[in-house]
């Protein structure tokens, strides 16, 4: 036999102590005794472990994007302070920082470098201690709030069961100026005929349309590149610190990396007149078409949707469905104070829409290619920006 099959004999020194704590010292009725759990323990059984969903806002400047890198320190993500946030307020032990499956953690979308959120979504297990907010909270720097809290079924995952994401893009309105206009003194104002051209080209994105040409992961034959488009509008301008604004939403299933900013670029480019209207239909083909991609500044994560979840969760008397009403005047507070201020001072100090357009005529929209056919030469896996991997 192994030493696993067939125990070493114990000294008879350690057998009359081992009889001895069975039989707790000759005392009592020879129960084994349990040994006293240390004070740590005893405060984590105090309160119960439970999965939860998290609702966050923050302003994604200065940090390498949502998703925890473990181990690469020089990259700071929004997760690396969640972590260490929910570690120090006692919501979930250290080991779990360090290994974010052991609390099954999930989060909506995987946000990229520098782009914001007013309404992320995180499923984890955590221990429901009092306060469990604020506590959070005092362990976060401003420009990162937990804003709600809502228990969930067991099995629930934040990315898997998201119906829908909406997105916002806050631009400056330059961008929709004739090329020959382009200037950096803030005068330029939108016009209604243009907004309304804007909005008819937008309008076109929406069904299903094969987004191939809308990021650098998907073939021209890859059936996930095809991707459902809800709506997609650019609201009413405003002027912030004597310059125009203008907020496009859009909401879809899922988006790839880079579609949005890519979709938005494009428009840009015909309403500019550095091609025609056609070149939207033409890049659903499968040929190659040269897309811009506009700046990740004013990106930000509005809103995801779990209609799905809530239609048969949300009633059944137990859970809550995962709607933000109540926290929306929180949501548009944070905003107003970290999310806007960020976008417009970072436009009028490092002007990177303006920088940008100045490269549109580098594209050469006419020129086209045949797609590569061979779909294993691009990733398999459904590289969302709002899953694995981000705009």
């Amino acid at each position: 036999m192994s030493e696993e099959q067939h125990p070493k004999e114990c000294p008879a020194e350690e057998n009359e102590v081992l009889k001895r704590q069975a039989d707790g010292n000759g005392e009592g009725d020879g129960h084994v005794k349990r040994l006293k759990a240390s004070p740590s323990e005893q405060e984590e059984r105090k309160y119960p472990k439970r999965k939860v969903v998290l609702l966050m806002a923050y302003s994604g400047k200065g940090y390498y994007g949502m998703q925890r890198n473990v181990g690469c320190s020089q990259f700071k993500t929004i997760e690396d302070d969640l972590v260490t946030a929910l570690v120090k307020s006692g919501c979930i032990p250290e080991n779990h920082g360090a290994d974010m499956k052991k609390m099954s953690f999930q989060r909506c979308a995987r946000t990229d470098k520098g782009v914001s959120a007013a309404g992320q979504v995180v499923s984890l297990k955590l221990w429901l201690i009092d306060d469990i907010l604020d506590k959070i909270n005092s362990h976060l720097p401003s420009q990162i709030r937990v804003l709600g809290l809502k228990r969930v079924t067991g099995g629930f995952n934040s990315k898997n069961k998201c119906d829908a994401r909406t997105y916002s893009y806050m631009l400056p309105t330059i961008a929709f100026a004739p090329k020959e206009l382009d200037h950096e003194n803030g005068s330029f104002r939108l016009e209604k005929e243009t907004l309304e051209r804007v909005n008819r080209l937008f309008q076109c994105y929406k069904g299903t349309h094969n987004f191939h040409n809308f990021t650098s992961q998907k073939g021209p034959r890859d059936p996930s590149a095809r991707r459902y488009i809800m709506d997609m509008v650019c609201e009413e301008p405003f002027v912030r610190r004597g310059m125009e604004f203008a907020v496009i939403k859009v909401k879809g299933q899922s988006f790839m990396m880079h579609q949005i900013r890519k979709m938005i670029g494009l428009v840009i480019a015909v309403v500019k007149g550095y091609t025609g209207e056609s070149i939207l239909e033409k890049s659903w083909g499968e040929e190659k078409v040269d897309i811009p991609k506009a700046p990740g500044l004013g990106l930000v994560l509005e809103k995801v949707h779990f209609e799905k979840y809530n239609r048969r969760f949300g009633d059944d008397g137990v859970h809550e469905p995962l709607d933000w009403t109540q926290e929306e005047a929180k949501i548009s507070a944070f905003k107003e104070e970290h999310i806007y201020p960020t976008i417009v001072e970072t436009e009028r100090e490092e002007k990177s829409m303006l920088s940008w357009l100045r490269t549109l005529p580098i594209h050469d929209f006419e020129a086209t290619a045949a797609g590569p056919q061979d779909n294993n030469r691009y990733s398999t896996q459904d590289d969302d920006e709002d899953g694995n991997g981000s705009d």
